[in-house]
């Protein structure tokens, strides 16, 4: 049944929204090809990682009631790697807003960014070091700290361990 709105042709707040504020088909197909995992700097880190003889999960949960994945997870160490995107998680350096529906955009990534927080302090308060590096950061840096945090992270934690 369609939706009276008192004679105006334009949808009242809350109701469906207007035609011309829904995406164009080209920007959906752009907005769908997205990759949430597997993507290149996520690759290049994992690629040298591995190279390095780490062994990790990847698009794992740490933990299983929290509805969230790490890029590249070391269970062992306990230690999450994120590698959060400029654009959507809002990197200072390359962050930009779209000039369209700018208010969505900005509530959109203001959620990002309260999520990506809200995370790192659950897993923080359940023992994990989470490291966050942005995409733009070159993948051997980025592959050379987080290899010399878990390998002193196991480290320490041998020697912690009865034998």
């Amino acid at each position: 049944m369609p939706v009276d709105y008192g004679g105006d042709s334009s949808p009242v707040d809350g109701d469906t929204p207007a035609a011309d504020s829904l995406p164009s088909a080209a920007t959906r197909r752009s907005m769908q090809g997205n990759r949430s995992r597997d993507t290149r700097p996520e690759l290049g880190v994992r690629r040298l990682l591995h190279a390095a003889g780490l062994r990790y999960r990847v698009a794992h949960r740490p933990l299983p009631n929290l509805r969230r994945t790490a890029d590249i997870l070391f269970t062992r160490a306990r230690v999450a790697v994120f590698i959060d995107g400029c654009y959507w998680h809002r990197c200072p350096e390359h962050a930009s807003t779209p000039r369209t529906r700018t208010e969505f955009w900005v509530e959109k990534f203001d959620r990002n960014v309260a999520r990506d927080a809200e995370t790192t302090a659950a897993l923080e308060a359940s023992g994990w070091l989470v490291l966050r590096f942005w995409e733009h950061e070159n993948p051997a840096s980025v592959a050379n700290e987080v290899e010399r945090i878990v390998t002193a992270r196991k480290r320490a934690r041998s020697r912690l361990e009865p034998r």
